[in-house]
């Protein structure tokens, strides 16, 4: 039996390689991955090489230490079973269904702290760090009653802010994208309208989102924002130039500009916020929320050279592209 690991090799290339399956020390299990979620943000920057080579690649998650140099493992939604475990670790642990923030690759070790037992099924559990990552966006913007509110990106992050904002009272919820099957989407998950972004006819939104990755973008969230209002930016752009236009309008709006990032609860939280109260609102909200029509391909590891040229080419098309390991025992 052999296993199987992806490694990003260079600007648009990728290689996946066979490797000897790992026995778990005293203290690790082996998980059998079966499938893992491709990002098209950060992981599409790191396929193109728009990412610093010399930056760190997650100090937070133990699996993805190590710098953006080539040749990388890389991926963080990885869902399996467990098949091993070592001498240390409780027999309990075999046959359970776990979420590991683990590469793509069909065989892995991990500390039992490190993975989230699951009862989800595989196709809603790979979502978990994306609606974390929307739990984290929707919980840094506060939105109130009534407030209108503008979504730039309408990737499976987008989408998935998109479906939480819809759960409250507001007056508007208006999302840009240009890809006409990501605003359909968006639409069935709860948008008030979603638009191309030369159609956006709105300028006083309380609560912008830019999550799109396109640093043009993020100048039409300030445009699209009101005098006092705030954008919340999850992009990353990685190495990519963001030229903003900040005189007239921004200079007198008050507009709040805030970053937000899923690795760290904001210190604004901290007094009532951990990451497992904000996993639990995860869990809960996967349990209730169908997500597969978001999930367009499934794709085999030994192909994943094509689900990133997918993604590349024709984003209209692919929104949640998984990888699977059923030829792996």
């Amino acid at each position: 039996m052999s296993a199987r690991t992806l490694y990003f090799t260079g600007g648009k290339s990728v290689r996946v390689d066979e490797e000897a399956v790992p026995d778990p020390g005293p203290s690790e299990v082996r998980v059998r991955t079966e499938l893992s979620g491709i990002s098209p943000g950060t992981e599409l920057l790191v396929y193109r090489g728009e990412v610093d080579s010399e930056l760190a690649t997650d100090e937070t998650i133990d699996a993805l230490d190590g710098t953006f140099s080539y040749p990388l493992q890389y991926g963080y939604a990885a869902v399996g079973c467990v098949t091993a475990v070592g001498d240390a670790v409780d027999d309990d642990w075999l046959d359970q269904r776990v979420f590991a923030f683990n590469p793509h690759e069909s065989h892995f070790l991990a500390e039992p702290s490190s993975l989230i037992p699951t009862t989800l099924p595989p196709e809603q559990a790979v979502f978990i760090p994306n609606v974390e990552a929307a739990v984290n966006f929707v919980m840094d913007a506060r939105p109130r009653i009534g407030a209108r509110v503008v979504v730039f990106g309408q990737g499976p992050v987008g989408l998935l802010t998109t479906g939480l904002l819809a759960d409250f009272p507001l007056a508007s919820l208006v999302t840009v994208d240009p890809c006409a099957g990501r605003r359909r989407l968006s639409e069935a998950l709860g948008a008030d309208r979603s638009v191309s972004p030369g159609n956006l006819d709105d300028d006083d939104a309380d609560i912008t989102f830019e999550l799109s990755g396109n640093p043009t973008a993020l100048d039409r969230a300030i445009d699209a924002t009101g005098y006092a209002g705030q954008v919340i930016v999850g992009s990353w752009y990685g190495s990519k130039d963001v030229s903003l236009d900040l005189g007239h309008h921004f200079h007198r709006s008050h507009i709040r500009l805030r970053s937000s990032q899923v690795s760290r609860i904001d210190p604004d939280h901290a007094d009532r916020w951990d990451k497992d109260r904000r996993l639990d609102v995860v869990r809960s909200w996967l349990s209730d929320t169908d997500l597969s029509a978001l999930l367009t391909h499934e794709i085999d590891i030994e192909r994943a050279a094509e689900a990133y040229q997918l993604l590349e080419s024709r984003p209209d098309d692919a929104v949640q592209v998984v990888l699977t390991y059923n030829g792996h025992p």
